[in-house]
């Protein structure tokens, strides 16, 4: 083997990978717009989120791509991880279709199909403009270059057939599984792509420099290291992520550990072989290698699937809990309720109130931030802004949908007040934020503050809370009286404003005070007094009953 057989090598798994990227990037850019949609739609029946995990994968050729999305979702409460276990099923048996399409193309000239299909998605992706027409291109040009390097690396391998050396290596996988497994595993881990290392195993079977009982175990590995992508992913985020890639983890690795009993014995191998009439040849070897990876990821998930269950409870005991769960997902906006829209409209009120309880617990986390420094709360409070955000488009929309129903006038009236204390509820969660960044800055630059101007701060701040509690009574129980001492607490607010920006000034003028020190204060005080203008806002849409005539 000559350099330039090196060079076509390294050519060869440099456009197999590219197209890869550029197949992948494109099929989830096509489908983006459906996906987060056909996740949602994930029920508790796991045979669904199964059958979902598999199409996405298919659609999108990544299971890395799909299991990183699971942890991204998990992390920001739009699933459970006992929704995300049986998707991580079905992506790994989505997964091998990769290896099926290298099989398939791979006994024919791929030059022959792929240099045209490379001017084709080219055009595609160049010539319209419309962005669907250009991600289609895009992943016709990927999987056409993909195709280009499969041939390369085909050709670049054929002169190690004759290497003793070379032979002897790929003999000892078959003698030592587990030494197999360990080359698979590092093989994924390196390449990033559990479809690439597959496919170089393929071509090395193809080209007879290894046997299909050896390629095997490497198949084995290969799926044990697909799964750092996930894990990868999981650092910093929350629990239930790290959990998800724990998940797919254990169910690699435990699926590894019992398969490799059935390969040392040879029934595995075996088993494969006895699909195909007629033993193994050169057409057929990478259909093998197809199949072992097909049969050993739909085998592991029979196996598992029964017990998703214990899998979460083991993931669960391996990352214990320890900050609380922020879920995004609306808890009380059920769609099938919408055809009785009395009942549509409590659930939303429901969920309005849960809305506000989640921006008063980001406003603590943020005043506890601000004075007693805990760093650790600010992933909490912005977090809990996200959620308040995603709140605010769930129950808007549905507020809208239940719009669209027939109503009586007193109940039309009042989506439009629910839909502006919405918005307010979410300007109250802005406002979180705008106070963690006040307290990053005062901790940061080491602004100094005197004890009266932390204790005005934090008589105020009782205040706000104060009113916040009597809106939400007021939202839960509908009597006006919580509303008028919310709007109570709102004149005390503007009083304070006033009170403290003079108490402000006069510490400025005995030099007790420092300038940077007084932006910040005088910028947490406004805060909290537009906290009470969106809060006053919700009262006064209660004292009019929701009216949106009286409002």
């Amino acid at each position: 083997m000559n350099y330039e057989n090196y060079f076509q090598l390294i050519g060869g798994l440099g456009f197999f990978f590219y197209g890869i990227r550029v197949m992948s990037d494109s099929l989830r850019k096509v489908s983006s717009e459906r996906l987060k949609n056909v996740l949602a739609l994930l029920t508790r029946n796991k045979f669904i989120s199964l059958l979902t995990g598999i199409v996405v994968t298919i659609a999108i050729q990544s299971s890395s791509a799909l299991t990183v999305m699971l942890v991204g979702f998990v992390n920001a409460g739009l699933m459970t991880l006992r929704q995300a276990i049986p998707v991580i099923f079905g992506a790994n048996i989505g997964t091998t279709t990769m290896a099926w399409i290298v099989s398939v193309v791979a006994v024919f000239d791929v030059f022959v199909f792929a240099l045209p299909l490379v001017a084709i998605g080219f055009l595609m992706m160049e010539v319209p403009k419309r962005p669907h027409v250009k991600n289609w291109g895009g992943a016709i040009f990927g999987f056409s270059v993909l195709l280009v390097g499969l041939g390369f690396m085909k050709d670049s391998v054929a002169p190690l057939q004759s290497n003793q050396h070379i032979q002897d290596i790929m003999i000892n996988f078959g003698r030592y599984p587990i030494l197999g497994v360990l080359v698979g595993t590092i093989m994924t881990m390196v390449l990033q792509s559990s479809g690439a290392t597959i496919a170089i195993v393929q071509v090395l079977a193809f080209r007879g420099l290894i046997d299909f009982p050896s390629t095997v175990s490497i198949i084995l590995g290969d799926n044990i290291g697909t799964t750092i992508t996930a894990q990868l992913a999981a650092i910093g985020t929350n629990t239930g992520a790290k959990r998800v890639a724990w998940a797919h983890t254990m169910f690699n690795v435990f699926g590894v550990c019992y398969m490799l009993v059935f390969v040392y014995l040879g029934w595995y191998p075996k088993l494969v072989e006895s699909f195909f009439p007629g033993g193994i040849t050169e057409n057929n070897i990478m259909m093998h290698i197809a199949l072992a990876h097909s049969l050993f990821n739909i085998a592991n998930t029979i196996v598992f699937l029964p017990g998703t269950r214990l899998l979460q409870r083991v993931a669960e005991r391996i990352v214990p809990q320890k900050e609380e769960l922020i879920s995004m997902q609306p808890q009380y906006l059920e769609k099938r309720l919408l055809e009785t829209p009395i009942i549509a409209l409590e659930q939303s009120k429901k969920e309005i109130i849960r809305m506000l309880r989640l921006a008063d617990s980001g406003l603590r986390d943020s005043f506890a931030l601000f004075f007693a420094e805990k760093w650790d709360l600010a992933g909490k409070v912005k977090q809990k802004e996200e959620a308040v955000d995603n709140l605010q488009a769930e129950i808007t929309r549905y507020l809208i949908d239940i719009s669209m129903h027939q109503l009586d006038e007193s109940e039309a009236e009042q989506i439009p007040v629910l839909i502006h204390s919405v918005n307010d509820i979410e300007r109250i969660g802005d406002h979180s934020e705008n106070i963690l960044e006040l307290a990053q800055r005062k901790i940061a630059q080491k602004l100094p503050f005197s004890e009266d101007a932390r204790a005005e701060l934090k008589r105020m701040i009782e205040t706000v809370q104060e009113m916040i509690s009597e809106v939400l009574l007021g939202l839960e129980t509908g009597d006006n009286a919580h509303a008028h001492r919310a709007l109570h607490c709102e004149d005390q607010l503007n009083r304070m404003q006033i009170e403290l920006r003079h108490a402000h000034v006069q510490r400025l003028n005995d030099g007790s005070c420092k300038v940077l020190s007084g932006l910040v204060y005088l910028d947490f005080v406004d805060y909290l007094e537009k906290i009470g203008d969106h809060l006053t806002n919700i009262a006064q849409g209660l004292l009019s009953g929701l009216r949106w005539e009286t409002h």
